[in-house]
């Protein structure tokens, strides 16, 4: 019925606490039962991927299964590695007695807001760009919505700062060339003679330009690549998981709306936690009758998309055994 995991990448997302780490484990297990070289990828701050399979995670894909490994990315360790490589990146272009104050504004942009999101979009972006790739199939179990949505409209945004970076670069190396041109050598008099900067000042210039417009430009096709993987529906996909209660349905139903207006392929609503027929007591039946009500609204207002749904489990899902078993009820559904 569904088509989800043979995209090459899968998004699962939903408000925070509907079992969206669970599902996306689940849809990995699957996906390795079926041959496929899956890697699933965390990117929500408050990680439960490790508890999930119960094993210890980290920012390095870890081997679950013969076709699965899995990670966690921590977001700081993100920010910091991408300072350090535009610290490294701007030793390269600045004067030595520049450095320090350098080094003391990359201290102050690490607690800049945006900043995590940016440096989690760009290890998101190699990950979906990387030409040697040795997985089929990435899942990303994202953060909650409204943490999604921003990183997913990222591409845009940085790709207008580098735009605007690229403009005022431009339009500062020709002041420079014109100002070293008006500049007399140090120790003559103001209304003195000015040197020629000479071809090669120039072509030093020129060169330190190029490099720093080189590496907006490499920045800005990596998130535009990224963009356009996320757009087509044949390479990516999103899943959203809610739970039949008001706020999930609300959340859902107006991140839906948003990601269909930015051309991001929805692919489809899992509803889980829905209560079993056979479950029993007076508690149950009474939760039974409020959920059908909220069921009869997704119906309603998610009616555009598939909508399947996967039972109240007895127990807590944690370790391959009950994944393998949830994976089967996906199957089963159609995933």
């Amino acid at each position: 019925m569904f088509d989800l995991l043979n995209r090459r990448l899968v998004w699962v997302g939903g408000k925070g606490g509907v079992g969206k780490t669970t599902v996306s484990a689940a849809l990995a297990v699957l996906a390795a039962e079926r041959g496929k070289r899956c890697l699933i990828v965390s990117t929500d701050p408050a990680h439960s991927l490790g508890d999930v399979f119960a094993r210890q995670l980290d920012d390095k894909p870890r081997r679950i299964l013969p076709d699965l490994d899995a990670m966690e990315i921590d977001p700081d360790a993100e920010v910091d590695a991408h300072l350090r490589r535009v610290m490294q990146q701007m030793e390269g272009f600045a004067a030595p007695e520049m450095l320090g104050e350098l080094r003391r504004q990359m201290q102050l942009t690490r607690q800049s807001p945006g900043t995590q999101e940016a440096a989690l979009l760009e290890r998101i972006a190699r990950l979906i760009n990387d030409p040697d790739s040795a997985y089929d199939l990435i899942i990303f179990d994202t953060a909650p919505i409204g943490h999604t949505l921003r990183l997913l409209s990222l591409p845009e945004a940085m790709a207008a700062w580098t735009d605007g970076l690229l403009s005022h670069n431009r339009k500062s190396a020709e002041l420079g060339k014109v100002l070293q041109h008006l500049t007399p050598k140090a120790g003559r008099d103001i209304a003195g003679p000015f040197d020629d900067p000479g071809e090669d000042s120039l072509s030093r210039l020129d060169r330190r330009t190029r490099d720093i417009a080189q590496t907006l430009l490499d920045r800005r096709r990596l998130f535009h690549q990224a963009r356009r993987k996320l757009e087509d529906p044949t390479v990516s996909g999103f899943l959203f998981v809610m739970t039949p209660e008001r706020l999930p349905i609300l959340e859902t139903v107006r991140a839906v709306a948003t990601l269909q207006e930015v051309g991001i392929p929805v692919v489809a609503t899992l509803v889980n936690r829905v209560i079993p027929e056979d479950a029993d007591g007076d508690f149950l039946r009474r939760r039974r009758a409020q959920e059908a009500v909220y069921l009869q609204r997704i119906d309603s207002e998610l009616q555009q998309l598939p909508r399947p749904r996967l039972p109240w489990l007895e127990t807590d899902v944690q370790g391959l055994d009950i994944l393998q078993s949830l994976a089967g009820r996906l199957a089963a559904l159609g995933f």
